[in-house]
């Protein structure tokens, strides 16, 4: 839960319609059914910190004509990531070999072996360099490696609804796949299911696109068309005829997805803000399920069946809207909630901790 949002107004909750699954968009070997484990970001949980980026440069005025020119500059930035469970794609980093990509995509790699494959065709074992389960993120380091096209990353805060971007990747397994469409959407909180725990989980801040993302998207880049990744592909909205595009894709935004990398490769553990609390969606809020002892909701005095309608100025409806809030903040913040006990409004602050 946060005060200002990075960069502009707060998150507004965009809800998937009733009806419409979002898959995860890493395909398995069955080229039908995503990658087991899915992107778990428990409502427990809160966010990753803030970008660094603080200078907002607007995606440039190109000729549609060049976009042919984009995706080539793109493609050599772009890799196959494989496990023996399935596969899905990713991004370079740096010239010896790391690589970015969703951590649903390697989460349950057999032993750890994992597969890239260059845009060249050429294939090299991989390690895992540290993963962030909250933000669906991985890092990756491709072994005996060198000369590689590393991406450039540009500034999601940056993105405007409309802005044309395309999506890169294996998509179903087909290499080396450019599709091209708008930002449909900023800001979306997306209730991606029942996680392995039992509990919801959630992308939270997500561009929405209808650029088309299938199976096998996940892990690779969103781009602008100044060629610079705007966004990881990580999760599809589908019908309930079957698992392909219908023009919702959504993409962890650059700035968080890069500033997870970094932590990573430093070898430290991504940071995120932490309440300590369960929620479940109530009437008017987001209803106290279950409060961690000793983290900083009890701290503050929030206790289980309390309703929480508002962090800060921001409105909470129901449980996503409260995850939003934290995540759009960082360890340390102090935050104001207010709740609902026996009828009766209150109000306290709240200081936010990393995740445990």
């Amino acid at each position: 839960m946060g005060g200002p949002f990075p960069g502009g107004p707060p998150p507004a909750s965009g809800k998937v319609a009733r009806g419409i699954g979002i898959g995860i968009a890493a395909i398995a070997l069955s080229l039908c059914s995503g990658v087991v484990g899915g992107v778990v970001v428990h409502q427990t949980d809160s966010s990753s910190p803030a970008p660094a980026v603080t200078t907002h440069q607007a995606a440039p005025v190109i000729d549609r004509s060049s976009v042919a020119g984009v995706a080539a500059s793109v493609a050599p930035t772009v890799v196959v990531v494989s496990t023996a469970e399935g596969e899905g794609s990713g991004v370079i980093l740096t010239e010896d070999g790391a690589v970015l990509t969703n951590n649903h995509v390697i989460e349950n790699a057999q032993g750890g072996k994992v597969t890239v494959t260059f845009s060249s065709g050429k294939s090299a074992a991989a390690t895992i360099v540290g993963t962030d389960t909250v933000g669906d993120i991985a890092v990756l380091k491709a072994q005996g490696v060198s000369g590689l096209t590393p991406a450039t990353f540009g500034d999601s805060d940056a993105l405007r609804i409309g802005d044309t971007v395309l999506a890169l990747g294996s998509p179903l397994g087909l290499e080396g796949s450019v599709t091209e469409g708008i930002v449909s959407a900023l800001h979306r909180t997306i209730d991606t299911g029942q996680s392995s725990e039992g509990t919801r989980s959630s992308i939270t801040d997500a561009i929405q696109t209808d650029a088309a993302i299938n199976p096998g998207n996940s892990g690779g880049p969103l781009v602008n068309l100044a060629g610079q990744v705007v966004g990881i592909n990580t999760a599809i909205a589908t019908s309930s005829e079957g698992s392909g595009s219908i023009g919702l894709g959504f993409a962890i935004p650059s700035n968080r997805a890069k500033s997870a990398a970094d932590q990573l490769l430093a070898g430290g553990k991504v940071a995120h803000p932490y309440l300590g609390v369960r929620v479940s969606d109530g009437e008017g809020g987001a209803v106290v399920a279950d409060v961690v002892a000793g983290g900083p909701a009890a701290q503050a005095g929030l206790q289980r069946g309390d309703i929480v309608t508002k962090i800060n100025d921001q409105v909470v409806e129901d449980s996503s809207d409260l995850v939003a809030a934290v995540r759009a903040a960082k360890p340390g913040d102090e935050i104001r909630v207010t709740f609902r006990r026996d009828g009766a409004e209150r109000q306290v602050t709240a200081t936010l901790t990393n995740t445990p």
